[in-house]
């Protein structure tokens, strides 16, 4: 009978990723967001760099809906976009 360990060996012990991994959208409150976000991906022929504003809303979407933390547009990249937003209100 092997338990798996031997003695002297330390347990492991996994801890989440800080970035990168965040929770499923079960009950589809950003679907739309998504949705859109892939159709002009694919509109685009898969160049992301032109579909930033639905990517922004998207997230955006998750942030609200906590499904993922709230963060800094300047430290998610969208920083542009969100002082062309400014300009035009």
């Amino acid at each position: 009978m092997s338990t798996g360990m031997t003695f002297g060996q330390r347990r492991f012990n996994p801890t989440p990723p800080e970035k990168g991994s965040f929770p499923l959208d079960h009950e589809g409150e950003c679907k739309g967001f998504m949705i859109k976000y892939l159709q002009c991906l694919r509109k685009k022929d898969f160049e992301n760099a032109t579909c930033r504003q639905e990517s922004k809303d998207y997230l955006q979407c998750r942030m609200e809906h906590k499904l993922m933390a709230k963060e800094e547009w300047k430290k998610l990249g969208y920083e542009d976009i969100e002082k062309k937003s400014e300009k035009n209100t």
